[in-house]
């Protein structure tokens, strides 16, 4: 069972299913090394077309669906976030590749974008959990994850090799759909003080 394309979409942000007019857009918001320290797959200069590449080709075949994600208060394209991982049938799914461009990192288009994403998945799909996961040593992405109302369940030791050849460990956390609620008022807290502040 494959997830249907949808624009997803609230006054924040507007996320787009993956298309190849987004390439350039995707290009230009990406193109900063230090965005990809902790990436599991190079995705910047001369590896980026292959990202995308492989972004259209699992997001064709259903098995991710990657999203362009568009900054509603400029317009612009604010990086891209994917449903990995689908079971529909277990009913859960993982939230992850996501990358920002800094000019939006503490601005409204993270917890926007999780919002949309995680509405639609436990709201419209149904699911029992969303999972997230990270390297554990990048904590600016731990600490945003925690933020949402995800739990951390536990590291996994060495479990992807990086570009480098680092091994990584890889951190895990949850949301259930019982946890559903209260997450989703954090996270509409978090972005009324954005829509007060106009930003």
């Amino acid at each position: 069972m494959r997830l249907q394309r949808k624009v997803l979409e609230n006054e924040f942000v507007r996320l787009e299913p993956i298309e190849e007019r987004h390439r350039e857009a995707l290009r230009a918001a990406g193109d900063d090394p230090d965005l990809w320290r902790f990436a599991s797959v190079n995705q910047h200069g001369a590896d980026f077309d292959a990202w995308m590449d492989d972004r259209l080709d699992a997001t064709a075949r259903g098995g991710d669906l990657t999203h362009a994600i568009y900054d509603k208060a400029s317009g612009d394209c604010a990086g891209s976030s994917s449903y990995l991982a689908i079971a529909l049938p277990n009913k859960r799914l993982e939230i992850g590749w996501t990358w920002y461009p800094k000019r939006f990192w503490a601005s409204a288009v993270n917890p926007g974008a999780k919002r949309a994403l995680m509405a639609h998945g436990f709201e419209t799909l149904g699911l029992n959990r969303i999972e997230f996961k990270l390297d554990a040593l990048n904590r600016r992405s731990w600490a945003a994850v925690e933020k949402l109302g995800a739990r951390h369940e536990g590291v996994f030791r060495r479990h992807v090799v990086m570009p480098d050849g680092r091994l990584r460990d890889s951190a895990w956390f949850s949301v259930l759909a019982d946890e559903w609620p209260a997450v989703r008022a954090g996270l509409d807290c978090r972005l009324a003080a954005f829509s007060s502040s106009g930003r």
